[in-house]
């Protein structure tokens, strides 16, 4: 089967996600660290929710992406209460290769940043493929 999807037109697309930062968010409560404040890993499924929010009105029926590869900073931490904004913007469509910029702030300060990769797939192939391995 060839590739049929063509997400060149689909460069510049942007989404967002926000999150008030709970206890359950932390890194005490997600097994990353012993402070409580926002913990990486929730940095993380922000970023890739942002990166899937980015393209599902794009993506033809029977097609998703998956993540494959991340680059994250935490760069400062947020406490229980705080806001955080997390952006992806579509910066690379090589073929099936998806390459996102990843933004989070709280307000106007940066609290990570850092780049997430994902692949076009077909679904029902790829969850074939893996039920195989399975």
């Amino acid at each position: 089967m060839g590739f049929s999807v063509d997400a060149a037109p689909w460069v510049g697309a942007v989404a967002r996600v926000e999150l008030t930062v709970t206890d359950a968010d932390t890194a005490q409560s997600l097994g990353s660290g012993d402070v409580p404040v926002l913990g990486t890993p929730k940095v993380l499924a922000l970023a890739e929710a942002a990166t899937v929010g980015a393209l599902v009105r794009r993506l033809p029926p029977g097609w998703t992406t998956v993540g494959t590869r991340v680059e994250l900073e935490h760069r400062a931490a947020t406490p229980i209460g705080g806001r955080v904004t997390v952006e992806a913007r579509l910066a690379k469509a090589d073929g099936r290769k998806l390459v996102f910029e990843i933004v989070a702030r709280d307000g106007s300060q940066v609290v990570a940043d850092g780049r997430v990769e994902r692949v076009l797939v077909d679904r029902h192939r790829f969850l074939e493929k893996a039920l195989e391995q399975g």
